[in-house]
C-alpha cells in the first residue's frame, strides 16, 4: 500500500516538466506541423478541473502535477494560438466544455468526476487526429509524450488500487493515446522534413 501511495509523487515527477520539451521545441523551431491548438488549450482547462477534483478528494500531492499541466499546457496553447488560426468550431467546443466543467464543479464532486472520465479523451483526440492527418508531423516533441506516458501510467495503477473510476479511465486512455502519438512522432522522425519546416529550423533545402 505504501508503494501505491507513492504513485502520485512519481506522477508529479513526470507531469511537472512534461510540456517543457514541446514548448522549447516550438520556441526553437516555430514548427507547428502535427500540433493541435485545441489539445493544448483543453489540457490547461481539464487540468484546472482535475485540480479541483484532487482537492475535493484530498489527493493533496496530486495538486502539483495538475497545476503544472494546467499552467504549461495553457502556455503552449497560447503559443500555438499566436502561430496558427483555430477554427470557430473548435473555439465553440472549448467554450461549451468549460461550461460543462463549471456546472459539474459547482454541483457535486461525483458529477465533476463523471465529466472528467471523458475529459482526457476530449482533450487528446484533437492531438491524435491532427498528428495522423499531418503528412510529416515534425513539430511533435517526443519528450513531452514520453513524460505523459509515464504520468498516465502512474494514474492508471493508482486509480485501479483506489477503485477510482475517473483516474482509471484517465490512465488507460492516456496510455493508449501517448503510445499512438509516440508512434507517429517516431514515423515522422524517419521522414525528411518538408521544405517549409526546413526553412523554419534553419536546415538548407536541397
Amino acid at each position: 500500500m505504501e508503494a501505491v501511495a507513492l504513485l502520485p509523487v512519481l506522477a508529479a515527477g513526470f507531469a511537472v516538466p512534461q510540456f517543457v520539451p514541446q514548448i522549447l521545441k516550438l520556441r526553437r523551431t516555430g514548427d507547428t506541423a502535427g500540433l493541435s491548438t485545441p489539445w493544448a488549450l483543453l489540457t490547461g482547462i481539464n487540468n484546472a478541473a482535475w485540480f479541483g477534483y484532487f482537492a475535493a478528494s484530498h489527493y493533496w500531492f496530486a495538486l502539483i502535477p495538475s497545476s503544472s499541466a494546467s499552467l504549461l499546457g495553457g502556455t503552449l496553447g497560447v503559443m500555438l494560438t499566436r502561430r496558427r488560426t483555430m477554427t470557430r468550431r473548435a473555439g465553440v467546443i472549448i467554450v461549451l466544455w468549460v461550461a460543462v466543467l463549471g456546472v459539474a464543479a459547482t454541483v457535486d464532486r461525483a458529477l465533476l468526476g463523471t465529466a472528467l472520465t471523458v475529459a482526457f479523451l476530449i482533450q487528446v483526440l484533437p492531438a491524435v487526429v491532427t498528428a495522423y492527418r499531418t503528412h510529416h508531423p515534425t513539430g511533435i516533441a517526443r519528450g513531452t509524450w514520453l513524460l505523459i506516458l509515464g504520468e498516465v501510467s502512474c494514474w492508471a495503477v493508482f486509480g485501479t488500487a483506489k477503485h477510482d473510476a475517473p483516474l482509471m479511465i484517465l490512465g488507460t486512455t492516456g496510455v493508449v493515446s501517448a503510445l499512438l502519438m509516440l508512434n507517429r512522432a517516431r514515423a515522422s522522425g524517419a521522414a525528411p522534413a518538408s521544405p517549409a519546416a526546413q526553412g523554419r529550423i534553419g536546415v538548407p533545402s536541397r
